[in-house]
Order: C-alpha cells, then structure tokens, then sequence
C-alpha cells in the first residue's frame, strides 16, 4: 500500500545513506568533518530526526495540489517549517537546507503522481518536479529584486558565470542526476561493485560534472575547476587500477579539499537526490523494500 509515511521512509534513508557514507571528500562522513568547523556527523544525525516528520507533510501537499503551480506554493509553505525546525535543531547551522528542497520536492511531485494514478517511475517523478519548478529560475535568479535588495550569492553567481545550481537542477528534472549519478551507480553495480561503492562512484561522477554553486561560494571558479579535475582523475584510476586505488585518491581528494576550503554540498544534494530515486524505483517498480 502507498502511504506517506512510506515516501517519508525513503527521503530519510537517502538522508542517512548520503551522511553515512565515508569518505567523502570535503563534506562531513563518519570519519571527519570534511572542509567544514561548524558541523559533524552527529548534528546531521539530529537534523535528519528533526526534519524527518515534514517529508510525509510534503508528499500529503502534493497529493492535494490541484496544478503543478498550486504545488509548488504548498512546499514552500511546508518548507519554511521544515528548515525552520532544522535551524532549531542545529543552532542555526545549515545542515540540510538543500537537501529539504530537493526532497521536499520528490515527496511532493511523488503525491501529485500517486492522486493522479500516474505510474511511480523515475522519469515521471523527475517530470513532475520539473514542472513544479517551471519559471524557478527566472523568478528567483534572473529577474529578483535588485532594486529592493542586495543580490543573494546564488543571484550573483547566476550572473557571473550562468550557473543556477538547487534550482536549475530542479527546473530540469534532476538532469545532472540522470544523465551521470543514475548510469554511474547502475554501471558499478553491474560491475560487480557493492551498494555503498556504487553510492561512492556516483558521488565523485557528479563532482566531476557538476557546476556546484557551494563549491564557487567557498572557493571561487578555480576551486570549482579543481574540484572536477581531481575527480576525474579518480574515475581514471578507478578504471585503470581498481577500487581499492580509488578510495584511496578520494581520501587525498579530501585532505586536498579540505586544505582549498572546498566542500561539493551541491553534488552531496544530488547524491541523496538519486538515492531517493533508486529507492523509489524499488519499491514502486519491483516491489522490494527499502532501508
């Protein structure tokens, strides 16, 4: 039976697997604290059980959405309360500010699929989040409110470099997420790689192809331009040498990241994004039961 608290189910065990899985380079793991003094494993912990309630309550607002528009200002709503219990958890630090948007709108465009009898694949869910999201990036990052108030870091990045990061990545469907994370984690799989390894590929696939807009404001356009170049090299080595080689160039990659202030929140994001999705096609397509 679809519920809601089955769809909360799955955005909180993408939640966990993303934090949970170590190393990775310059965010917080199991192991360190990656590029970052204000947070660890332990406060991602009670981030995730204080936000965990309000992906049932997203899914809930896309079910009773009457339009994809109506939808979008419903989330919103939810997900005002839903950082707002984060940042109460946490002291004020943003922990999971980018995974409540991305998830909160899975959950959503979820129920939307689910109250219209649409079949819970990949590909209508991403549609559907994509809709929701239609005119996000003009009406926040193109046109704004300049006149009003000081550009926001995500306005001035846009600006300078045409980069649209959480948004342009949800007005598209989670593009990045299905063209490189997707084909990633199902080709090491295929290859004979456990889950969490596969989950480990895919995060340093969307590092190496992702234009992280977190990653330009910590480190600017050349931590950015690093970040990819030491990522593909990875990939390179895993081709060539093998895992164990790899996991060790991803350890180098975090004391190397960690040293230049780069943290790939944005590509930690997309990592929770396509576990959600992988879960999602699980249990819906095949029947199997997740976390």
């Amino acid at each position: 039976m679809i519920t809601s608290e089955k769809i909360s189910q799955i955005a909180r065990c993408a939640l966990l697997k993303e934090i949970n899985l170590s190393p990775k380079p310059g965010l917080v793991d199991r192991f360190d604290n990656g590029a970052h003094s204000d947070m660890d494993h332990a406060l991602f912990l009670e981030s995730i059980d204080a936000i965990s309630p309000f992906f049932s309550l997203f899914y809930e607002s896309g079910c009773a959405s009457t339009s994809s528009k109506e939808a979008l200002n419903d989330l919103r709503k939810v997900g005002v309360k839903c950082e707002n219990a984060m940042f109460s958890a946490t002291n004020g630090v943003n922990t999971h500010k980018g995974g409540i948007f991305a998830l909160g709108l899975l959950c959503g465009a979820s129920g939307r699929l689910i109250s219209n009898n649409q079949e819970c694949t990949i590909e209508n869910v991403c549609i559907e989040v994509s809709r929701i999201c239609d005119g996000l990036l003009h009406n926040d990052l193109r046109s704004g409110n300049e006149r009003c108030a000081p550009p926001t870091a995500g306005q001035l990045i846009y600006r300078q470099y045409g980069f649209g990061g959480a948004r342009a990545e949800a007005e598209s469907g989670f593009l990045t997420v299905q063209r490189y994370a997707l084909p990633a984690y199902r080709d090491a799989l295929c290859d004979g790689y456990s889950a969490v390894e596969s989950e480990l590929i895919s995060l340093i696939s969307l590092i190496s192809n992702n234009n992280d807009t977190n990653v330009i404001s910590r480190s600017g356009i050349y931590g950015l331009n690093y970040a990819k170049v030491f990522s593909k090299k990875a990939l390179n080595t895993l081709r060539e040498k093998g895992f164990g080689n790899f996991e060790t160039e991803v350890s180098e990659m975090n004391t190397a990241f960690i040293s230049r202030n780069i943290s790939p929140g944005g590509s930690a994001d997309l990592l929770s994004v396509m576990l959600f999705l992988v879960d999602f096609e699980r249990y819906f397509l095949n029947g199997e039961s997740v976390c």
